[in-house]
């Protein structure tokens, strides 16, 4: 019998499972610090796709055993992501992707709303949480409301979002992020939730950029629904909702009128991406083995307790170097605040782009351009070239965030581009 785990999985040992590090480039391993736009796959997750895709492969509600294999794994990864979330299985749904999941939830909401209702998102966000909100207001004649940026730091304005509550009528729906993809800065989710049903409405959290690196609970903030995407930790290309089962059973969701009215499938589109969902369940199942713990959900504790601890580290090494630099600028709270270990920054004189070309030569490859969060650029004075932006994941070594201040050393002592007018 397998005895169970006693101490966390160290960097080292997390990194074996990840085929993607045997990758070279220019002569050096591949670091690969463009977690926040998707991170990389373990094996366990790749297996767990072809084990479906060769040996279970099937449509849903048949009698033959590869269908019926197939729904009891769908299950599984209800009740796996259930775990993760800190929810009930039936309140686990599955779509193409969060942006995808909330323009079709916007569309059911706004069925129950009338004109001149209202919808409140917020200027820190990716725009998958403000355009299909802001269509939906169009389309129904609702208000759109918007809670600014703070002017001296990239976080919410807790201010004005009190302020905006209290002063608009009939606000049936707040959306905000949980965490910010561009700047790393994380929102009292609880105190937001709280706030939204203070004034009556339903609260949707995206958490796309926060389950990753904190480990989210559902029934703590009490939010009315929360989305999230796998490929962010280390899954397939899937997106996952939790909706409040009496929410999800009561809306009048645009649907097949054969197919499943059951909650939670009646939130599913048509055929669904069986094998992406296995590898979602597969992805949490990976990050519980890392862990400690009697439960999934306790030893997903333990992981994210201790990535987060690790993280920290490589965040407060990364910001350090960064900061030394002569000419570099970074966009974003400092390390000791409630933030992801994703680091935003741009460098004088020099184009995002071209920053993160001469950092391929060391074989780091890190994102650049304005990530979705067209809002935060312009509030940064970055709406035409947008930022760098390196963040840290399970798998990142002090080695690899050494060898990319080294480039970035090389890069401002050596300037090759200049920003065009």
């Amino acid at each position: 019998m397998k005895r169970p785990r006693t101490e966390v999985a160290t960097t080292e040992a997390i990194r074996k499972h990840f085929p993607a590090l045997e990758r070279t480039h220019a002569g050096e391993p591949v670091a690969y610090f463009d977690g926040p736009g998707g991170t990389q796959v373990p094996r366990q997750v790749v297996d767990a796709m072809t084990d479906y895709l060769y040996e279970h492969n099937a449509n849903t509600h048949w009698v033959y055993p590869s269908s019926v294999e197939t729904d009891a794994m769908i299950e599984n990864a209800r009740v796996t992501m259930a775990d993760f979330l800190n929810a009930e299985s039936e309140e686990i749904s599955f779509g193409n992707n969060m942006t995808t999941i909330t323009f079709h939830l916007a569309r059911a909401l706004a069925r129950q709303w009338n004109a001149g209702d209202a919808v409140v998102v917020t200027e820190l966000d990716h725009h998958a949480n403000v355009a299909p909100w802001r269509e939906i207001a169009r389309e129904r004649g609702l208000v759109l409301e918007t809670v600014r940026m703070r002017d001296d730091r990239p976080a919410l304005d807790t201010a004005h979002f009190t302020q905006v509550l209290r002063q608009t009528p009939r606000v049936r729906l707040v959306a905000f992020g949980a965490a910010s993809n561009a700047v790393g800065s994380i929102t009292d989710v609880a105190h937001a939730v709280n706030m939204a049903h203070s004034v009556g409405a339903l609260a949707f959290v995206d958490a796309v950029h926060y389950a990753p690196h904190e480990l989210v609970d559902v029934r703590k903030w009490d939010c009315d629904f929360l989305a999230c995407s796998a490929y962010k930790f280390h899954g397939p290309h899937v997106g996952v909702l939790y909706g409040k089962y009496d929410h999800v059973a009561q809306m009048e969701v645009p649907r097949i009128d054969a197919a499943p009215d059951t909650v939670p499938e009646r939130l599913e589109t048509g055929t669904q991406n069986h094998e992406g969902i296995v590898g979602a369940a597969a992805a949490v199942d990976f990050l519980a083995s890392m862990g400690v713990g009697a439960s999934r959900r306790e030893r997903l504790a333990s992981t994210f307790e201790a990535l987060h601890r690790c993280n920290a580290k490589l965040l407060e090494r990364l910001w350090a170097g960064l900061y030394a630099l002569p000419g570099v600028r970074i966009h974003g709270l400092a390390p000791d605040a409630e933030r992801t270990p994703t680091i935003a920054f741009t460098v004088r004189d020099m184009l995002p782009d071209d920053v993160a070309r001469r950092l391929v030569e060391r074989g780091v490859f890190v994102s650049s351009g304005d990530f979705y969060a067209t809002t935060v650029m312009e509030r940064l004075g970055h709406a035409r070239h947008g930022v760098v932006r390196a963040g840290c994941a399970c798998y990142t070594s002090e080695e690899e965030v050494d060898r990319m201040l080294a480039g970035m050393r090389e890069l401002v002592r050596n300037p090759v581009s200049v920003v065009r007018p």
